[in-house]
């Protein structure tokens, strides 16, 4: 156990840098980039947590992770104890330690930060979490006695996985259904190895499993099974609706139907759910990156993870194309960072205009218009204004579309009393997640949008909440 410093001396401790793969080699692989801290790194950072009274990072959790406790106990060298205090309120600590935005969230709300570099929160949770499932001994909370009521869950997602997880622990007995043929949702297909590798979810979800929540996959709610049926013939107390937004959007400029056009839907899918970056054994293998000049549009992280991933499948070169400069990407930091080292292009302030092809109907070239900023608009981020005449083609072989997703359309158009907005997101109480119809809750991108990993993960908590409380009382 590592005796805790004053703390005028904790502020002294530089935040611990987390290892990675060297750029020129990571830029090959899909192997994971970040390596995780050693025993003694995890604990130097743990001894720079000031152990506030009142601890903002928690409150700047969306799951509400008691931070200064499981920071304490890895200071103390007891990493299973740090891991079980986080699974009290995160089902899924393994994952949201790799993926979870923690600069604008628990590490943005850190005092440290004020003056100093933040606790690294979230490679400390990432270190208990391995640590965790090295040894095989997972600290699952206790379940209640069973309470008779059934619950599904519509969605294999984090928001989905947070929900089953709680309305496990509460007694109730919980049934995942999932369209693809493996749990996980967009843990699964929106997010590359190098990231999150794909045994990391399948063990989090294996945990669920241990808890008592099952799961069944090739279901697609709204074709081959309705909501109306979940309730009559299969019995079912209430619902959560966690289906993501998952439908493709492109820009409506021509030359979108172009060979070699790619929604970052279809892309992301093909390479992490779908193994495309292994040709021997892959039923659905991305050659077309190999050797070739490959542009994506947008600047969020699924941006960065599709133009991370043509570089891997084999690229010449591989570009993001922005409409804003860098300082307004929402990408995290670390994303933009990585990429940039591992030899990504960025032509920020430029914007599509046209997909250029040849005369056999494949890609050959992006008409690009460069952009100026202008005064901020309803997000905050300063508009980008096209410059007259400055248009120019940029040839290319591959584009990714990655400029956001809708609302997944199948629960909503065959589920006649569940109303949505007119972009067709469920409309749901924002504090209890009810829809309009009885027993149905929904949260998550379905809600909101596209949004945080975690804060899906709220969502899916206060939906539980939500819904053990209509099932204890009964009142709608």
């Amino acid at each position: 156990m590592a005796e805790r410093l004053p703390p005028k001396e904790r502020t002294k401790i530089p935040r611990q840098a987390m290892p990675e793969q060297l750029a020129c080699e990571r830029a090959q692989n899909f192997a994971e980039v970040n390596r995780g801290f050693e025993s003694a790194v995890a604990e130097k950072e743990a001894q720079r947590c000031l152990s506030c009274s009142d601890p903002k990072c928690m409150h700047g959790c969306p799951v509400g992770v008691q931070v200064r406790e499981f920071v304490d106990f890895v200071l103390q060298g007891e990493y299973l104890k740090a891991a079980a205090k986080i699974r009290e309120d995160n089902v899924l600590p393994a994952v949201t330690g790799r993926v979870c935005p923690q600069e604008n969230q628990c590490e943005g709300a850190c005092v440290l930060s004020n003056r100093f570099s933040s606790v690294a929160i979230g490679h400390l949770e990432r270190f208990v979490a391995d640590y965790e499932r090295a040894t095989g001994q997972v600290g699952l909370p206790e379940n209640a006695p069973p309470t008779g009521k059934k619950v599904a869950i519509v969605g294999s997602g984090p928001a989905g996985l947070s929900c089953a997880g709680d309305l496990v622990l509460k007694g109730h007995k919980v049934m995942v259904m999932e369209a693809l043929h493996e749990i996980g949702g967009v843990l699964l297909y929106g997010i590359p190895e190098f990231r999150l590798p794909k045994d990391i979810v399948r063990g989090e979800v294996d945990n669920l499993r241990s808890m008592g929540v099952e799961f069944q996959t090739n279901v697609v709610v709204g074709k081959t099974i309705t909501m109306d049926e979940l309730f009559g013939e299969e019995g079912f107390d209430a619902v959560f609706v966690a289906t993501g937004a998952g439908l493709p959007k492109f820009m409506n400029i021509p030359g979108e139907h172009l060979g070699g056009v790619y929604s970052a839907n279809e892309f992301l899918t093909r390479v992490n759910l779908m193994r495309a970056y292994e040709p021997d054994s892959s039923d659905t293998p991305i050659y077309e990156c190999r050797g070739r000049h490959v542009v994506v549009v947008g600047g969020g992280n699924t941006a960065m993870d599709a133009v991370r991933s043509a570089l891997r499948l084999g690229a010449m070169t591989a570009s993001i194309i922005y409409r804003r400069s860098e300082q307004e990407m929402p990408a995290r930091a670390e994303e933009v960072h990585h990429a940039k080292d591992e030899g990504v292009q960025f032509l920020n302030l430029h914007s599509p205009v046209e997909f250029v092809g040849d005369d056999q109907g494949y890609l050959s070239g992006v008409k690009l218009v460069k952009m100026e900023l202008g005064d901020a608009d309803e997000s905050g981020r300063r508009r980008p204004i096209p410059i007259q005449n400055s248009e120019f083609i940029l040839p290319c072989d591959v584009a990714v579309v990655a400029v956001g997703t809708g609302a997944n359309p199948l629960v909503q158009s065959s589920t006649a009393d569940l109303k949505t907005n007119k972009w067709g997101y469920i409309l749901a109480d924002e504090g209890t997640l009810r829809t309009s119809k009885r027993g149905v809750f929904a949260g998550g991108d379905i809600v909101s949008g596209s949004a945080t990993v975690i804060l899906a993960m709220g969502a899916g908590r206060t939906a539980a909440r939500s819904i053990h409380e209509y099932l204890s009382t009964g009142v709608w």
